[in-house]
């Protein structure tokens, strides 16, 4: 995917999330069913992996080099990027402690956190479209809690199918 096309399906998958968190009403978007996490606890988890993403994208491209390194082949597509998490889920692979949220970071009311929601994704969008040109998403390397070492374009590709796994979440917490 070209940037512009990365650009394009994150503000649709971010847009699609949003809109289904509009749908719930205030209670059921807090209510937890069992050991699953409640609609606002995948959004603040959303939030969090969001925003530290997003970093990779407004960092100065020396300080990401300096953390994460260059790659020494090129740039996975989106399908194998999408099979290897799969793998790791499949695995057992869950969301580090960074990443899940906290019952005292959730109650600040539904609106709140659609709004941080919101922010979250036009910051990821900016910083990306703003600071990073297209051979910068394939010369820069991030290191991610599941997947390790990936590209700056491959941390776009999760950052889509991210989203779109917890937009299937929230569709079927919503049915």
């Amino acid at each position: 995917m070209t940037k512009e096309a990365i650009i394009t399906a994150t503000r649709d998958a971010f847009h699609q999330l949003a809109k289904l968190g509009n749908g719930f009403n205030e209670s059921a978007f807090f209510k937890k069913t069992g050991a699953r996490w409640s609609a606002a606890e995948n959004f603040k988890h959303l939030i969090l992996s969001t925003n530290t993403s997003t970093l990779a994208y407004k960092l100065p491209r020396f300080l990401v080099q300096l953390i994460g390194g260059n790659p020494n082949r090129p740039s996975r597509s989106y399908d194998e990027v999408l099979a290897k998490y799969n793998g790791k889920l499949e695995a057992g692979g869950k969301a580090s402690a960074r990443y899940v949220p906290k019952d005292n970071e959730i109650k600040n009311g539904k609106d709140a956190i659609l709004k941080k929601w919101n922010s979250s994704g036009e910051g990821f969008l900016s910083a990306l479209a703003k600071n990073r040109t297209e051979a910068d998403l394939d010369n820069y390397l991030v290191r991610h809690p599941l997947l390790g070492p990936i590209t700056l374009r491959e941390l776009c590709y999760f950052t889509i199918f991210h989203t779109l796994h917890h937009v299937d979440t929230l569709k079927k917490m919503s049915s």
